[in-house]
């Protein structure tokens, strides 16, 4: 029964009654499993074009780049360091006081290697009026983390990775929050130099990450030559999600319904909000210091000059189904363009007559698209590249989780463990209609993708319930094409060790 005070709580966040029955059946009937035609691959769904073919799209894109269209970065920025910093907080934990782990060696053997190493040292100094070096000699090890994790030193625990130093320079050391600005000039500028750059931030941060910013932006804008746009969102409150107990009924804390945020999928409603033809999406986390970039730009180039020359095509045929002037074989070459570049297949066209097929073409040509960058499996967690049934029949192709694949199924587990590829989250994506109207991105996502977690609260068991994934199910009924990236696109920063790796030194 939801009381006065419940209601008053939805009206605030903006979310239905209707809403809450709608999730709360979630947790009682849960999600299905995604039925599975196969994994991509280079010879199933995958595209891996040749150097001479690359050209052609690099083309595309500077030509692209020289029209009026409005492109935008869009960076989701609002996840906490936290889990960056684990084996640290473990180790503050911990009953001994020396570094015991290999892990835990690492850090200290290489922690001048850090860009943070100067603000450490000043953080150190001002909490215990030693530098690092005196701290360790004496074996106060716990000293030196502390002033990096906690509110009296740097706050790097509680801090999101947007604003960590990552990288080393000559001129001060870089944020990701940098990395992404000089990103944008490489391969997002305008015909005038204009750079939109998007991040979505969690509100407690926006004032840090505003202020980073407008200290930082002036700089790289003379240094690149180019004039930026930055802007900020935060998920939205009505795309929060109610928490059940293990009854499924919600979950009280002190007699209050339970929200939690909905996962990266709520940042659809961001996306939708852009007034953009193209937008790039990344992860915070993937960024590499200037001398590694010379990939991740041309990579970001191609997959954009592949989406935009589909996109083209696509238009032109829509524009003729519009005409009505088309041939019966001007229908089949269609058909050909969905099934083998945008590889949608449908079983049942082969019964169609030509006007069925021309409506069937018509709906699936004009819907948002994206290409996403796929890189070869080296072991990394993730989502996968995959060829799967959709409701109404046809089989396209989704990133999909291990939690949406039936592991119980012997066949679709090896399917899952032998794909070729995983998903590092780079997208580029067109969010415009043939006619320049913007497509309602929230018309487009699988409801039924969603996720169900355990967690809990004050000692409380809880079932939390995440949204379909941004680019999972929420991007479900797009048109989608797999272009194969190097690796070394691919440099995401899970553990403060990582910052190690010589991709980020």
């Amino acid at each position: 029964m939801m009381t006065p005070q419940d209601k008053e709580m939805l009206e605030k966040k903006g979310i239905s009654e209707k809403q809450i029955e709608e999730q709360l059946a979630c947790f009682e009937k849960g999600f299905p499993y995604l039925k599975l035609a196969a994994a991509a691959s280079v010879e199933n769904g995958i595209f891996a074009p040749a150097i001479d073919e690359q050209k052609k799209y690099l083309d595309a894109w500077d030509a692209y780049m020289q029209t009026d269209k409005t492109v935008v970065k869009f960076v989701p920025a609002s996840g906490a360091a936290s889990r960056m910093f684990k084996n640290l907080f473990e180790f503050l934990g911990a009953e001994y006081d020396m570094p015991q782990t290999s892990f835990e060696k690492t850090f200290f053997e290489k922690i001048e290697k850090f860009a943070f190493y100067a603000d450490l040292e000043e953080a150190c100094l001002k909490t215990t009026g030693k530098k690092i070096a005196e701290l360790t000699g004496e074996g106060n090890y716990k000293a030196v983390v502390a002033a990096l994790l906690e509110s009296a030193g740097l706050n790097y625990g509680a801090l999101p990775k947007g604003l960590l130093k990552f990288h080393k320079y000559e001129d001060g050391n870089r944020t990701p929050v940098e990395e992404h600005l000089v990103e944008g000039a490489l391969y997002a500028a305008n015909k005038n130099g204009k750079v939109n750059v998007h991040f979505t931030v969690s509100p407690e941060h926006r004032a840090l990450f505003k202020e980073l910013v407008d200290k930082k932006a002036a700089a790289y804008a003379k240094k690149y030559g180019v004039d930026y746009n930055i802007s900020f969102s935060e998920q939205k409150p009505s795309t929060d999600t109610i928490a059940a107990d293990m009854e499924n009924k919600p979950f009280r804390d002190n007699g209050k319904l339970l929200f939690r945020p909905g996962g990266h999928g709520a940042l659809i409603e961001n996306l939708n909000d852009l007034d953009a033809d193209i937008v790039f999406i990344k992860n915070i986390d993937n960024v590499v210091p200037d001398k590694l970039k010379g990939d991740t730009v041309l990579y970001k180039k191609l997959i954009a000059g592949v989406l935009v020359a589909l996109q083209q095509k696509a238009f032109a045929y829509l524009q003729l189904l519009d005409s009505g002037k088309y041939s019966h074989e001007q229908v089949l070459e269609m058909l050909q363009f969905l099934q083998k570049k945008l590889h949608c297949k449908n079983p049942e066209v082969k019964n169609f007559e030509d006007s069925e097929l021309a409506i069937y073409l018509k709906k699936k040509l004009n819907r948002p698209m994206r290409v996403c960058g796929m890189v070869k499996n080296v072991g990394e967690p993730g989502g996968g590249p995959f060829l799967a049934y959709n409701s109404d029949g046809t089989i396209s192709l989704q990133i999909l989780e291990s939690s949406q694949i039936d592991m119980k199924d012997p066949e679709k587990k090896e399917m899952f463990e032998k794909g070729t590829h995983f998903n590092p989250v780079d997208l580029v994506c067109a969010i415009r209609d043939y006619k320049g109207n913007k497509f309602d991105l929230t018309k487009y996502v699988d409801k039924a993708t969603g996720f169900i977690s355990y967690k809990s609260k004050n000692g409380k068991e809880l079932k939390a319930l995440e949204l379909p994934g941004l680019w999972n199910g929420a991007m479900s009924d797009w048109n989608t094409i797999f272009v194969e990236v190097p690796l070394s696109t691919f440099n995401p920063v899970k553990t403060v060790n990582d910052l190690l790796r010589e991709q980020h030194q």
